[in-house]
């Protein structure tokens, strides 16, 4: 613990320039004895510090003391604070290692990077949730990154989201992936690769049992390749549509640009004015109802006969609360 705080003591100085022993004890939330005691190990180790007397003084490093982080470019520096995630990091449980890295980064590269590095970081920010939504709560993600990295099989309470009941799987985590807000584990059950949101993990039991990861599994590869494959399993039913030319081009921006490739290669020839026929995967027909309604007068249901019967009879309630159209000027 001594050894970290000297250490973070020394990245400190290096990195900031001058600091008053009360800055470097709220830094470190230590006392201020501390402190004093931390530098006059570091001045006994060799470190050349020195204080400044008076109001303005404090402790630094004699110029020229640093650690020099070489064969980095610009570009690379910048990106490497641009990936910084301190929300999801301190889900997991890093929020304190991803902290010192980033100490120990700045403190190692050379001044006019260090410079660079901080206004990145300034600059921008994600946001990870969604609009309209609070993150999901995830009261065992630290315990199951925990797992991921040390390769230990757990044993998960879980609530399955099709049916509202509860089941037990013994798992060997492969790796965590945070989806717009949503954290989900991937895990081996068995011999099958399989996906768990960790939001409806109801416990958590480490086992002692290790298990080797498999040397050629992608996490990232797999999930991107899942993640496709989950969108379309979710729409299991089929709508048929009239589209007009600019419905077309809604597609992507309302049911997603997987789906609507899947839409666009069922297109019809158009028709005089250009409308086509087409093919959409739907999760339901309540879902679809809405999802339709989106895309306003460009687009017309011709079956499932109850989705056609919904969306006229919104059709009909709206005109009930609107009206007629106004008449237009000749």
């Amino acid at each position: 613990m001594r050894a970290s705080r000297l250490l973070s003591t020394l990245l400190l100085l290096q990195t900031r320039g001058r600091m008053t022993a009360q800055e470097l004890a709220d830094e470190l939330e230590v006392s201020v004895r501390t402190v004093y005691r931390d530098i006059e190990s570091l001045s006994v180790a060799g470190v050349p510090v020195y204080a400044d007397r008076g109001p303005t003084g404090g402790y630094q490093l004699l110029d020229g003391y640093r650690t020099r982080l070489t064969g980095l470019t610009t570009d690379e520096a910048d990106s490497l604070f641009l990936a910084g995630m301190p929300g999801p990091a301190a889900e997991l449980g890093l929020g304190t290692v991803v902290a010192t890295a980033e100490l120990k980064m700045l403190a190692a590269l050379p001044p006019d990077l260090r410079a660079r590095a901080s206004r990145i970081r300034e600059r921008f920010h994600l946001d990870a949730p969604g609009w309209l939504r609070e993150a999901d709560e995830v009261p065992f993600l630290a315990e199951i990154a925990d797992s991921v990295w040390n390769e230990h099989v757990v044993e998960i309470r879980y609530r399955r989201w099709k049916t509202p009941r509860e089941v037990t799987r013994r798992l060997a985590p492969l790796g965590v992936v945070l989806k717009a807000g949503t954290w989900y584990l991937v895990a081996l059950a068995g011999y099958d690769v399989r996906t768990f949101r960790v939001s409806n993990v109801l416990a958590v039991q480490t086992l002692d049992e290790r298990f080797d990861r498999p040397a050629d599994f992608d996490l990232a590869a797999f999930w991107q390749d899942w993640a496709g494959k989950f969108e379309v399993r979710m729409r299991g039913q089929r709508a048929r549509v009239r589209l007009s030319p600019d419905g077309v081009r809604m597609l992507p921006y309302f049911i997603g640009r997987q789906v609507a490739d899947l839409v666009t290669a069922t297109l019809s020839d158009p028709d005089p004015a250009g409308w086509v026929e087409a093919i959409v995967p739907i999760e339901t027909v309540r879902h679809a109802h809405g999802e339709f309604l989106r895309f306003g007068a460009e687009i017309e249901v011709v079956d499932p006969s109850e989705l056609r019967e919904m969306v006229t009879s919104t059709i009909g309630k709206l005109s009930g609360i609107y009206g007629p159209p106004p008449d237009r000027p000749e």
